[in-house]
């Protein structure tokens, strides 16, 4: 065993047993580093990362590759879930250099951190046009050893040229304030997706495909919008509801136990990476439960359910938090010494037609187009893993009740298949998306089973995820050491906003709050504007960064200035409003540039643009579901829900709403205001008054 035997990361424990003397990120590594003169070799990956399996297997597991490792360079591992602060700076750099970037990711420093050579995936030889790894070590030893003094001013060249191109670029436009320019950048975010909008099978690329639930987020709110014509709002509705159900049919969802996988290979949405990661499917959740919203089609009901079931039942702790992703490989039934990716998916029909009835099979190879020789696209598998195998997907219909039957003895029997490794820590950022899942969930459908769920998950968090006042970024068995990022913070305010609008109690508004007031403390840029993405005060973290890409998940900025405008339209509060406003503007400059960089960006700045609206909810919260109800069946982006209960609660929200201090239930029932600058229309009391108000 190495080092990594002592960490909790489920990654860096995959790398103990390596012949690599393997450090985590530390002092330990850093002050060997400078007393041996010696480079440091970094590799960032994580638990589920398919082609960091691949690097180990060809390279880390080789004793000849850790000789040469040991022999010239300090080896750290890091797990890009556990430490992004140090991910987000050698990714800027790689990309910054070979002009793309992954994991895993491997940079090569000098004693002080800077980077001199870095890229991704290193095959072990020179191959596929490519240096080896062992090529690419043995040269920069001999560089080192030759031209130190050279490598260490050329890695000095490159952090100051980072820290100048990543500098943001502050205000550069009072966006909010002015109607037509903001309005004139959500049109260009509209016509950008339009351009790279696939007509024939949904999605915003052609080949491979990612979900990028952000776009979709935009989307359901530029639709929302009066501000534009008819014509572009129901094409932005279009866009997202046809892409949404051609995810639903692809083999990108898990057809027999829900949840979605990471991206497509293929522009069909067929043979997906079969990783699941937890992110995903708490925004993919809310994409499809507003869908839902606005156009009361079951099937987009059934799919959040079924992900939901997926969440719960396959990525959720004891506790009631959720770990982080299930593996693309796993061990082939028949030979567990060998792992495939996909292994757990995949049907030969010869499996299906043992599993299933006559009848039924035929039935069921119809709808999930399943073929004798397997049905991947030409193309798709170029290393032929999947030869002779089906990933299901719904190429039609049949009787409802045999499909269930046939999906219920599938998955049964996919149960007794070794399962893909579980990375089973919990991260704070993505359990915050998962609570926003869980509360609007509750919302929709006035289940008590998600908000019970959601309350768990929020009292876990709040009870294992602080030390010392202080967020912290990761749990496994016990608290990690690192404390919380930005982007922790803003995925769990939101989620926090989302339980307490759904009923969960005002506990949780006011750790909401407490939350934004340590945000804004630890990491807001008072003289630019903006969140960084890190706190500042831990010295080997070389560059000060801010978010300024959504991409699989929302940047820590865009979510972050949304939770400000939603909180100060709660409390009234004209700082925090304005502190939305300034991280909106002070990305005025790559907004205006290219708008789809930061779609949660362009949804932020519609709310932004929005008359705030408050519906207050007087009286028992229990005896307003029905109210509660109605408002939640439909899609009303940009409200804020207040519970005005006449008691302490009621109290605590009045101290900063002073309006809100005579509101009261009328005739002892429940009762629902709209309102709008502190100033209330007249109450209703009924579900269809209330329909008729909204």
């Amino acid at each position: 065993m190495n080092r990594l035997a002592r960490e909790k990361s489920p990654y860096l424990l995959q790398h103990q047993h390596n012949p690599v003397e393997w450090f985590p990120w530390g002092e330990e590594a850093f002050e060997k580093a400078r007393r041996e003169g010696k480079p440091i070799f970094l590799s960032i990956g994580y638990s589920t990362c398919h082609w960091c399996h691949v690097m180990e297997r060809e390279s880390f597991e080789s004793e000849a590759m850790a000789a040469l490792l040991n022999r010239w360079f300090v080896a750290i591992k890091v797990d890009r879930e556990e430490r992004p602060d140090v991910d987000r700076v050698y990714m800027a750099y790689v990309q910054a250099t070979t002009g793309s970037g992954g994991w895993p990711m491997s940079v090569f420093l000098t004693p002080e951190l800077k980077p001199f050579f870095g890229g991704t995936y290193f095959p072990p030889e020179d191959r596929y046009g490519r240096p080896g790894f062992a090529t690419v070590l043995r040269r920069l030893a001999e560089l080192w050893a030759e031209e130190r003094a050279k490598i260490e001013a050329h890695g000095e060249e490159a952090l100051a040229s980072l820290r100048e191109t990543t500098l943001p670029a502050g205000e550069k436009a009072p966006l909010v304030a002015n109607d037509a320019a903001a309005q004139a950048v959500l049109q260009a975010g509209l016509e950008q997706v339009r351009r790279s909008y696939e007509p024939e099978e949904g999605g915003f690329s052609l080949a491979p495909k990612f979900p990028r639930p952000v776009t979709l987020d935009f989307l359901m709110r530029y639709q929302a919008m009066a501000a534009f014509g008819e014509a572009d709002r129901r094409n932005a509705q279009e866009m997202t509801l046809f892409t949404l159900r051609k995810m639903a049919a692809g083999g990108i969802r898990d057809h027999l136990g829900g949840g979605f996988h990471r991206y497509s290979v293929d522009r069909l949405w067929h043979i997906p990476h079969y990783e699941k990661m937890l992110y995903d499917q708490g925004q993919l959740i809310c994409a499809y439960l507003e869908a839902y919203q606005l156009t009361r089609d079951p099937l987009y009901a059934d799919v959040a359910l079924e992900t939901l079931e997926y969440v719960m039942r396959d990525l959720g702790t004891p506790e009631g938090a959720f770990y982080s992703a299930e593996d693309a490989d796993s061990p082939l039934p028949d030979h567990p010494e060998e792992k495939r990716e996909g292994a757990f998916y995949v049907w030969t029909e010869a499996e299906i037609d043992a599993a299933l009835a006559p009848d039924d099979a035929a039935v069921f190879k119809s709808v999930y187009g399943v073929e004798p020789g397997g049905n991947a696209p030409e193309g798709s598998d170029p290393h032929g893993e999947l030869a002779g195998t089906n990933t299901l997907i719904q190429r039609g219909s049949g009787d409802p009740e045999t499909l269930a039957r046939c999906r219920r003895i599938l998955l049964e029997r996919r149960a007794q298949r070794p399962r893909p490794h579980l990375d089973d820590k919990v991260i704070t950022a993505w359990n915050g998306l998962t609570l926003s899942a869980l509360a609007r969930a509750a919302q929709c459908f006035g289940d008590r089973r998600w908000l019970d769920a959601a309350t768990r998950t929020a009292a876990f968090l709040q009870a294992h995820l602080v030390r010392e006042g202080r967020l912290l970024r990761s749990w496994r068995g016990e608290p990690g050491a690192a404390f919380a990022f930005a982007e922790d913070y803003a995925f769990l305010i939101a989620g926090l906003i989302d339980l307490y609008e759904a009923g969960g109690g005002i506990v949780w508004l006011q750790w909401a709050v407490a939350l934004q007031e340590q945000l804004d403390t630890l990491f807001y840029d008072e003289a630019q504007g903006g969140y960084w993405a890190t706190a500042g005060d831990d010295p080997s973290i070389l560059l000060r960064l801010k978010d300024d890409y959504d991409g699989a998940e929302p940047s820590a900025n865009s979510v972050a200035a949304l939770n400000a405008l939603r909180l100060a339209a709660m409390l009234d509060n004209t700082t925090l409003r304005r502190r939305g406003e300034r991280t909106i503007e002070a990305f005025a400059m790559p907004l205006a540039r290219m708008p789809m960089a930061l779609p949660k960006m362009l949804s932020s700045l519609a709310a932004a643009m929005a008359k705030p609206r408050a519906l207050v909810i007087a009286g028992d919260p229990q005896e307003a579901a029905p109210l509660l109800a109605e408002i939640h069946r439909r899609f009303i982006p940009n409200k804020t829900i207040l519970f005005a209960d006449g008691g302490t609660a009621q109290a605590w929200l009045a101290e900063r709403l002073p309006f809100l201090a005579g509101v009261r239930a009328v005739g002892g029932k429940a009762t629902v205001y709209l309102c709008e600058n502190n100033t209330c229309q007249a109450p209703v009391t009924t579900p269809e008054a209330l329909a008729a108000l909204l």
